[in-house]
This record gives structure tokens, sequence and C-alpha cells, in this order.
């Protein structure tokens, strides 16, 4: 059964995407930026957009039913490749336990506020 997860922002419904797609055991996140879905902010610093954006990837894996821990993919997306390295901690505090085949981007991204955009692929695994 295929369904769909939204954030409620404004740019899904501009660019007709969803904030995650679960489909049977898989919860495909779609790049996830550092915003602050609750209050509209960001922060400057790309470490604190890290931190916030593994925020919002949670809450869409809570609602999934799913959890960071069973990530099989991830692509990092930066603006800047000299940020790969402040953010590596952060990365490695939160994936340490899924160890997910990775790639890491550097690319402009959508807002120029933006310096960090996470996606992942997840497969929930049974209930024990």
């Amino acid at each position: 059964m295929r369904r769909t997860i939204s954030s409620g922002s404004r740019l899904e419904a501009d660019y007709a995407y969803s904030r995650a797609v679960v489909d049977g055991d898989w919860v495909f996140v779609a790049g996830t930026t550092g915003m602050d879905y609750d209050t509209g902010e960001m922060s400057d610093d790309v470490v604190e957009q890290a931190e916030q954006t593994f925020r919002n990837i949670q809450r869409v894996l809570d609602e999934a039913g799913a959890s960071i821990d069973d990530t099989a993919r991830v692509q990092y997306t930066v603006t800047d490749r000299a940020d790969m390295a402040a953010i590596a901690p952060v990365l490695a505090r939160r994936f340490g336990a899924a160890r997910p085949a990775a790639t890491a981007v550097i690319a402009g991204l959508i807002d120029p506020r933006m310096k960090i955009e996470i996606e992942v692929t997840v497969r929930k695994r049974a209930a024990p």
C-alpha cells in the first residue's frame, strides 16, 4: 500500500512532491533541509542546519513508523565542500548504527540560505 506524507511546506505544493512516500516496508524521504517547519526559520550555521534536517527527517520517519537506524541509503547535498568536515560528527552520530550507502553531492540548492539537504531511503524492520 502506498501513501504520502506532507510537512505542509508550500514548496511541496509548488513543486508537486511529497515529503515522503511510504510503499510497503520502504520509506522514501525527499531531500530535506534545515528549515524549521514550525517557525519558518533557518539557521545560518551549517551544523545547526544539519541538526534541524535530522529533526525534520525523524518527524517524517516517526509518522511512517520507521527509524533512522534502518536507513539503507542517504544522499547529502551541500553547497560548500568545506562544510562536509563540519557536519561529519553530526552524520556519524545520526548514522553510526545504520552505516547506510552514501553519496555526497556539492551543488546549489533552491534557497540560497540552504547549506545542506539530506535524502534518505529507509526499510522498516518487522516488529519483534
